[in-house]
């Protein structure tokens, strides 16, 4: 059976329906899985399935291959229902090699699919893995339905004639994988047919090798007798619109080009490379038709000042960074501080502390953020809480930044910056605007006044060589009103008193805190970031089982909504799923005197639902 991208071919064997499906592909680095998992993921969406991923990258640029520091995941949750995480344990594990496989094993269900690359057991590779015996032979892997496939025999096979070299048909084995799991369950092939042609094109060998590839993997579990029936996923009934599959980096960018224009500014992007923020400016960077600047310095200080001189000059300026980043960024975010001119910081947080776990995901700066700067430097705070909401609170952040003419920390994690979900594509017409009023010309004579301030308590954004409005600035504290370098100490008072008050008055300008659920209750999980997805399937199910229990996640962290207290006085227990020690828990026992109950992973891993439902049940007796 042969196919080419005007067709898909269609299986004779027995299909069962499925409301969803988890899948992970795993091997080594340089294996492909990460472009295997897109694929999966691009074609489900296309199939009107909800996704969501979970990419998981080794820690080390060039680990050693076959070793177990070297492997690289994608999993995949595809569903006819709507969906917020990318699944606690897999329906089916592909494991390119043995490390993938003793590295990932523990997640798949008992009697899941287990799909192996039996040519990769060899002496050599089982040694890397650290097997005593291979576990294809020696029953552990019984409670498991084991498919061992010779991928790297049948890709060799596949690409006779074209001329490649070994070691370039073995990298068509991810499409060999992506072929099996696509028949597996029930994925057209055009997509990436397509997306081969697109990025293979000019090089017709590979091109070729890739598309005979992705046939023979389809075609295998066609015609093998080891697979009897394979498996269908219904669309999921999304709101009408058209749709997206969107990482959250990239919408965080996309979101930040819609504010720049929705406020009539030029973007400019100063930044240091960090995992796992690049990927910001590297999607920026291809944007400059659309007025965006990048600029990539020579070290993190250097970024953060550049910001602020953009943000001076009247440009939208963002720097982006994680947690190491933000530590050097330090100094000069006390700076832009008490310069109130706005901008915005990206914190795309990763395990810690130093360099830590550089690729995987962690809760882990909140404290830092919120007081890791010298004096009394408040900044407001807010949070993604998944991969397409990224781009709505860019705008947000943008929005507090211009309206309160301060700097504004926007918070990421590594989950929510490589993890996809579909994007429902808005009316660009109907995103809100962002209005921005600069002083005009001073004709007056009379001195300008670049501390007066409004009933927000901003400042005027006045843009150099504008007439008239000359003013100093720098880090040396200013007098009220005029703006002049100022000692005294009841001014020094005043003006801190100010600027904190200055960012506690946003809370009445954000929305009050929502709730899902009952307005009052046994129980509330209380949760922000990339916790939202596993927190609100875990809560919907408690939910379902008559629980009395209740949901609200936040949006802004610094200051909180006015109405959090009233919020936390409705209920008996307060639980707080984080990926961290317990940050936010301490801010908001401080805050509102509440004996909150935590639950803190520090494993790199987001939550499974599990783990949540256990705890609300635990709590609840």
């Amino acid at each position: 059976m042969s196919v080419s991208a005007e067709e898909n071919p269609t299986s004779v064997k027995q299909t069962i329906v499925l409301e969803g499906a988890t899948v992970r592909l795993c091997g080594d680095s340089g294996d492909g899985m990460q472009l295997a998992g897109g694929q999966l993921t691009g074609t489900s969406a296309q199939l009107g399935n909800d996704v969501a991923t979970f990419p998981d990258f080794p820690a080390e640029i060039r680990a050693p291959r076959g070793t177990l520091a070297g492997v690289s995941g994608f999993q995949v949750h595809f569903s006819s229902q709507d969906i917020f995480t990318p699944g606690d344990s897999l329906n089916a594990l592909v494991a390119m090699n043995p490390a993938a496989l003793k590295t990932n094993l523990a997640d798949l269900d008992p009697g899941g699919a287990l799909i192996v690359n039996k040519d990769a057991f060899d002496k050599k590779g089982l040694g890397l893995a650290k097997y005593d015996t291979n576990p294809l032979e020696d029953d552990s892997l019984a409670d498991y339905q084991l498919f061992e496939v010779p991928m790297t025999q049948l890709t060799r096979t596949a690409v006779e004639g074209l001329g490649l070299s070994v070691k370039e048909a073995d990298r068509c084995r991810n499409f060999f994988a992506m072929g099996l799991v696509y028949w597996i369950y029930g994925r057209k092939l055009d997509t990436t047919l397509r997306f081969i042609e697109d990025k293979f094109g000019s090089r017709p060998s590979v091109a070729e090798a890739n598309r005979r590839t992705l046939t023979a993997g389809w075609n295998y579990g066609e015609t093998t007798d080891a697979f009897v029936s394979n498996y269908k996923v219904e669309p999921a009934k999304l709101d009408p619109g058209k749709y997206k599959n969107m990482v959250g980096n990239t919408a965080l960018a996309w979101g930040l080009m819609a504010a720049a224009k929705k406020s009539g500014k030029e973007l400019f992007y100063g930044t240091y490379p960090i995992t796992p923020a690049s990927d910001i400016l590297h999607e920026l960077s291809k944007h400059k038709n659309f007025g965006v600047r990048t600029f990539q310095a020579e070290d993190e200080i250097a970024a953060m000042c550049s910001t602020i001189g953009a943000a001076f000059a009247g440009s939208m300026a963002i720097t982006g960074t994680s947690g190491p980043g933000i530590a050097l960024k330090g100094e000069a975010m006390g700076l832009a501080m008490i310069l109130e001119l706005p901008m915005i910081i990206i914190n795309v947080q990763r395990g810690g502390p130093s360099t830590g776990l550089p690729t995987k995901t962690e809760q882990s700066d909140l404290m830092q953020v919120m007081y890791g700067r010298n004096g009394e430097s408040p900044i407001p705070i807010i949070s993604a809480s998944g991969p397409s909401d990224c781009f709505d609170v860019a705008q947000e952040a943008w929005r507090l930044a211009t309206r309160f003419m301060t700097p504004v920390i926007l918070m990421t994690d590594g989950y929510i910056a490589n993890g996809s979900e579909p994007w429902l594509i808005p009316n660009a017409d109907e995103l809100p605007e962002i209005p921005i009023e600069h002083p005009g010309p001073n004709d007056s004579g009379e001195q300008f006044l670049p501390y007066t301030r409004n009933e927000r308590l901003a400042r005027p954004w006045a843009l150099p060589g504008t007439a008239g409005l000359m003013h100093r600035v720098g880090g040396l504290e200013k007098e009220d009103i005029t703006g002049d370098v100022c000692y005294d100490p009841d001014n020094h008072e005043h003006m801190t008193h100010t600027r904190a008050k200055k960012v506690a008055l946003i809370a009445d300008d954000i929305p009050p805190q929502a709730v899902n659920g009952p307005e009052k209750g046994d129980l509330l999980v209380l949760s922000w970031g990339g916790t939202y997805g596993s927190c609100t399937t875990a809560v919907r199910a408690c939910q379902e089982q008559g629980l009395s229990v209740g949901h609200a996640h936040l949006r802004y962290l610094n200051p909180f909504p006015a109405n959090l207290g009233t919020i936390l006085d409705n209920y008996k227990t307060i639980l707080m799923p984080e990926l961290n020690l317990g940050q936010l828990q301490s801010l908001i026992r401080d805050r509102y005197l509440k004996d909150v109950v935590g639950l803190n992973k520090i494993q790199g891993k987001p939550f499974a639902v599990a783990e949540i439902v256990t705890k609300i049940k635990q709590l609840l007796g």
